[in-house]
């Protein structure tokens, strides 16, 4: 929900944890101001994550309304006091945060409302949807239009918002994006209102691509990585494919999948320094995603996703029409991302390549996704249901 850039690693005498930064901003009726400390503790022993360092520095935040209250005077114990603490995000990346006091019209109306059953609830939050309309419902809506629109022609969308022919055989994703108004490959961000929006056509889906920030592979590069693990296929060109499972070795590139780390039967993260690797048979590591740079990607990503299955046609160029219902999970975290990877459930399936390898004008195309079979995806969040629309 919290949007942040980077997660670190920190390990203190027995206590492990990640962190990652917000930019997070007091709002009143009169001023605002930043609280340059604010950031988001993972404890992944237990798992919890705590927001930290929201008021350190600051003048003009809220202190003596976040106190906590006197045991003398606490009306159900440790239960809600009345206070209610409101949060925002903002299209570029930052956390507003209000405070209204127990006593406050604010305050009061949203007790009046969330008693009523208006705000649905996710973990310790109530979600306040804009407009009246919740994201999910937006999102129905748009697919609706789609699937009545029939068969589609396969398209892009550039950063200048124009439509344009896409003529590879992969489209199925790129032009269901670019109905939904989402440029392609524009950001790391979730593609539509918060939903992650996905495509499927197989059994088998992308879940992250994200190349590895370790091992041979993060020092050298995606070009030296190729030239040693792949194989010639087609004309002057050498290609890195190959299903890998964890704790398999794939003899088509002599490299096992292994996740350092991680203790699959606890479904805990042992080890804040540890990553998912690609290992030699004598243990020598080729490549590595730390499980820092992996949790950003997850998270981020798969809070909320949709998968929506589409057939496909070609008569002159590529077409598509997409289908109801779409698959819909909601809630997420990395454990259960891990927990997957480490049951053979998702996959490494890359497809990396050099062109013209044996040219000074070599060219290569990165390609290192990590997939999953639709029948399973369910393992991966709190709540995964297919939908109408």
């Amino acid at each position: 929900m919290f949007p942040f850039e980077t997660v670190e690693a920190t390990s203190k005498g027995t206590e492990s944890t990640y962190k990652a930064k917000l930019n997070f901003i007091w709002v009143s009726h009169d001023k605002t101001e930043r609280a340059a400390g604010a950031q988001l503790i993972l404890y992944p022993q237990y798992p919890e994550v705590r927001l930290s360092g929201f008021l350190r520095k600051c003048k003009f935040a809220p202190s003596q309304l976040l106190r906590p209250v006197p045991a003398a005077q606490r009306r159900f114990n440790n239960g809600p006091d009345g206070r209610v603490l409101f949060f925002g995000i903002t299209s570029d990346g930052q956390t507003l945060a209000y405070l209204a006091p127990s006593e406050s019209n604010i305050a009061q109306e949203f007790r009046q409302r969330q008693i009523a059953g208006e705000f649905p609830q996710d973990n310790v939050f109530f979600n306040l949807p804009m407009l009246g309309r919740s994201s999910k419902i937006i999102l129905l809506e748009r697919l609706a239009e789609i699937r009545d629109g029939g068969w589609q022609p396969s398209i892009s969308l550039k950063k200048d918002g124009i439509f344009v022919p896409y003529k590879a055989l992969n489209g199925g994703g790129y032009t269901l994006e670019a109905l939904l108004g989402i440029i392609r490959n524009s950001s790391s961000e979730p593609d539509f209102m918060g939903w992650e929006i996905k495509a499927y056509s197989r059994d088998k889906v992308s879940l992250i691509t994200t190349e590895p920030n370790g091992g041979m592979y993060g020092e050298n590069g995606v070009k030296a990585f190729v030239r040693k693990y792949g194989k010639p296929s087609g004309e002057d060109m050498l290609y890195f494919t190959g299903t890998h499972r964890a704790a398999c070795r794939n003899n088509k590139t002599g490299l096992t999948l292994v996740v350092r780390g991680f203790n699959p039967a606890r479904k805990i993260i042992e080890d804040v320094d540890g990553a998912v690797e690609l290992l030699t048979d004598d243990g020598r590591c080729e490549a590595a995603w730390s499980f820092a740079h992996l949790l950003v990607k997850w998270n981020k990503k798969h809070a909320q996703a949709a998968y929506v299955p589409y057939e496909s046609e070609k008569v002159v160029a590529p077409t598509y029409r997409y289908l109801s219902p779409a698959l819909l999970g909601e809630g997420t975290d990395f454990n259960r991302y891990l927990a997957a990877l480490c049951a053979g459930l998702v996959i490494f399936d890359p497809g990396s390549k050099v062109m013209n390898a044996s040219t000074e004008k070599s060219t290569v195309k990165a390609r290192s996704q990590f997939r999953m079979s639709v029948r399973h995806l369910a393992e991966l969040y709190q709540k995964f249901e297919p939908v109408k629309f």
